[in-house]
């Protein structure tokens, strides 16, 4: 074989090669691209909802709170005029004079009151708990289970089980104890 007929047989062997793998084309590639970008866009989408919601909870949760904290706020400012009412009618009755008109008016209170789930702590004859009550003395007292409260001095009240004040309280100590606070 001439060199010349190696040459051919070298350049056939090459251009067949070539056409079966051919390149393909910008038109070919288009779809192909325009499907890769759109799957990639769909997913950022998703992302980003995901983002938004969970800064939507967040940021309603944070208001609520807010908001919350300043009816807590404003309920335990509106509980020293609501306790002023209360002693003013106490007052008048034991003078015997008519307490109609507070009457009326503490009936309002205790109606805005339940109306914002501001609900009062009982007390008298249940056991002393840190998280509602505050000792403020103690009674000694042996018919009495020990850390009985026996007196609630203020009452104490909650707003959406959490304690915006806590109720003052006398409790009872069995005689073997000893007592800080005897009367």
């Amino acid at each position: 074989m001439s060199e010349e007929q190696n040459t051919e047989t070298a350049v056939q062997v090459e251009t067949s090669t070539d056409e079966d793998v051919k390149e393909p084309s910008v038109d070919d590639l288009k779809p192909m691209l325009e499907k890769e970008t759109v799957t990639s866009y769909e997913k950022k989408l998703q992302y980003l909802l995901a983002d938004f919601e969970n800064l939507k909870k967040r940021t309603e949760s944070d208001v609520q709170t807010r908001v919350n904290s300043m009816l807590a706020e404003i309920m335990f400012k509106f509980l020293s005029i609501y306790d002023d009412f209360v002693r003013a009618k106490d007052a008048l009755g034991k003078q015997h004079v008519n307490t109609d008109g507070l009457d009326g008016i503490l009936k309002n209170m205790n109606s805005f009151l339940s109306e914002y789930g501001v609900n009062p702590i009982d007390a008298v004859g249940e056991i002393f708990d840190p998280k509602l009550h505050e000792a403020i003395a103690m009674k000694k007292d042996s018919s009495l289970d020990n850390d009985t409260i026996t007196k609630e001095i203020r009452k104490g009240y909650i707003l959406q089980n959490k304690v915006i004040r806590p109720s003052l309280v006398e409790i009872s100590k069995t005689s073997n104890e000893k007592l800080k606070d005897e009367k």
